[in-house]
């Protein structure tokens, strides 16, 4: 029983047609759901992905009307994106120039070159260099040229104060691999963990960082990190295992595209392990997906009163 990798990561704005332009124009995501959160229907919940909606591409966000984040320890504290080549983080350098993005100059980071960049809210992010390796599903109708565009998710860094609870987690319990460690000048200590195949798509980054106030959630911020697990089966061998391990979870929860199971590691980062499918075409075609609200058949009868309540994205 092996996680896959990064199955996606949702973050949280405080605005949806803001981010909406950033993520679709000019990172050139593919919108691949417009949904609600499940959980609360006055909340947009959007998809960003590649071409397919590959499963370790999606970048998701709650519209919550939150404050900005007050940055600290015992959160997610990176997200990073994949692109293919030298070449290719020069030339997002500057589209990111010419779109007054922030932004910090491209250099290396645990042996990859990585542009690390910001969105309007302060969501910190990075473009990596991933060699280009595996597939790649371009959107033809994205303004990015196809050899540029997003690739994928991963690595995902995130800071804790402490890192033994949540090594012993993250090898004991989760079956991640400890593969390396780096430290960037005047920067902490990061320790790579590695899922599946390994790879970039596939890494969970903890930096150990002592002596900072703890995180607070807010716009910019991160919510959660999912990882991948192929098949129901194995979805279920994960719930059968955190329940004999005594750790605290949702249980099994539908979300109709994929099956999910939350938890906190011991540092108080949500996690979730979440199944590749069904998919985001359960409900929609391929070709059409985003174009519409989409609500799973729980929500359906609803969709009048739902619809009423969200403010259009354009």
């Amino acid at each position: 029983m092996q996680l896959q990798g990064i199955h996606h990561l949702t973050a949280i704005t405080a605005d949806a047609s803001g981010n909406h332009a950033f993520y679709t124009h000019v990172l050139g995501m593919r919108l691949v759901k417009k949904t609600v959160n499940q959980d609360d229907v006055s909340a947009y919940h959007l998809f960003y992905a590649d071409g397919n909606a590959t499963p370790g591409s999606d970048l998701t966000f709650f519209d919550w009307p939150a404050a900005r984040e007050r940055r600290g320890t015992q959160a997610i504290i990176c997200t990073a994106l994949r692109v293919a080549g030298e070449e290719s983080l020069k030339w997002w350098s500057e589209r990111l120039k010419d779109h007054r993005v922030t932004q910090q100059p491209i250099r290396e980071r645990d042996g990859r070159l990585t542009l690390e960049l910001e969105d309007a809210e302060g969501q910190r992010l990075a473009l990596i260099d991933d060699g280009g390796a595996g597939p790649a599903h371009p959107w033809e109708r994205s303004p990015i040229p196809a050899e540029h565009q997003i690739r994928g998710l991963g690595p995902i860094t995130m800071s804790v104060p402490d890192l033994e609870p949540t090594d012993a987690l993250l090898t004991r319990v989760m079956a991640m691999r400890q593969a390396r460690d780096y430290r960037l000048a005047g920067g902490a200590t990061t320790h790579v963990y590695e899922m599946g195949e390994g790879g970039p798509a596939a890494e969970l980054h903890v930096a150990v960082e002592q002596g900072l106030p703890q995180a607070r959630q807010g716009a910019g911020s991160v919510h959660h990190v999912a990882f991948r697990t192929p098949n129901d089966q194995e979805y279920q061998a994960w719930i059968d295992r955190l329940s004999e391990m005594r750790i605290p979870s949702s249980g099994p929860v539908d979300r109709y595209y994929f099956r999910s199971l939350y938890f906190r590691e011991p540092n108080g980062v949500l996690f979730e392990i979440a199944t590749d499918g069904p998919g985001f075409t359960a409900d929609e075609p391929l070709e059409a997906l985003g174009e519409r609200l989409a609500l799973p058949p729980f929500l359906e009868g609803r969709r009048a009163a739902i619809e009423a309540g969200l403010k259009p994205l354009n």
